[in-house]
């Protein structure tokens, strides 16, 4: 297959109907990725399971340790952004998996020969992903009264907003590697070795200032450690911080430059950026799958 099959005249790339064109094609592609979550309601109890374990067993016992008492609701709400983190990865990082599956099957040639960018099809597959991770991460968000968190609707908003965007940055770190990957054995393993180090090294158990140094300069150059934090800064802006816990650290303690706070606009910031330059990278490189 060569480059022709998509590519299109100047004049009709700009003709009015073009936009359009690209489009409808995007979101059928994010459609169709809607219809596989809609229709896959055992894999979404299955997918659940372990953050729910993760928050509701795990953390309750981890909170002795950090509280020193019997209460566990200070570590919970801690937990609790990275718990909503950990719900949309599954399905997150599922768009790349199904990208490789369609390059297997042929799928994935017969959607490359519509008279659309590449970019196009791949930004809605992101979307689409990206949507039902958040989607999924919203079923435990309906949760955070369990663990303290307030209900309202300010803060569910926000806290959705950002769940989303950390959604679309695990979709794309998927969909970099997927397009690079022929064979799905080969894509599992890769992700596996990547983003595992990445939740873990997230911020998602321990406060930031509680760990050695090599580990904390990983943590900062992890761009999941500040959808984390936004999130954890969004919901202390609606909870009191609690007390430190028992290593002295203050469990709720932002992520810092050299002493200097991240503010959690700054770190959506960041995600963003991230989410955009590796959309972009995955884009130039699906543009050439053949």
């Amino acid at each position: 297959m060569t480059h022709a099959t998509v590519a299109l005249p100047a004049a009709d790339r700009h003709a009015p109907g073009r936009l359009a064109a690209e489009w409808r094609a995007g979101s059928m592609v994010w459609r169709r990725e809607m219809i596989h979550f809609l229709r896959s309601r055992a894999g979404i109890a299955v997918s659940l399971l372990q953050p729910l374990l993760f928050l509701y067993v795990l953390g309750i016992g981890l909170s002795r340790m950090f509280s020193g008492a019997g209460s566990s609701d200070d570590y919970m709400i801690f937990l609790f952004p990275g718990v909503l983190v950990m719900a949309a990865q599954a399905p997150a990082i599922s768009v790349g998996a199904s990208i490789v599956w369609d390059r297997q099957s042929g799928f994935l040639r017969e959607m490359l020969v519509a008279p659309v960018r590449r970019s196009t099809l791949l930004i809605g597959k992101c979307l689409g992903g990206a949507t039902v991770a958040a989607c999924q991460g919203a079923v435990v968000l309906a949760s955070a009264g369990l663990v303290g968190v307030p209900y309202r609707v300010d803060l569910f908003a926000a806290l959705l907003a950002e769940l989303l965007l950390a959604s679309l940055a695990m979709t794309v770190l998927g969909a970099v590697i997927a397009v690079r990957i022929q064979r799905i054995q080969t894509f599992h393993t890769a992700l596996t070795v990547l983003t595992a180090p990445m939740v873990f090294l997230s911020g998602l158990m321990f406060p930031v200032s509680a760990m050695p140094a090599w580990m904390a300069a990983l943590t900062l150059v992890n761009p999941l450690t500040y959808a984390v934090d936004a999130m954890r800064q969004t919901i202390t802006a609606f909870h009191p911080a609690p007390a430190a816990g028992a290593s002295g650290a203050p469990i709720f303690d932002p992520v810092s430059w050299g002493g200097w706070d991240v503010p959690p606009g700054l770190s959506v910031v960041l995600v963003a950026v991230f989410s955009a330059l590796a959309l972009a990278a995955a884009s130039r490189r699906f543009s050439r799958t053949d």
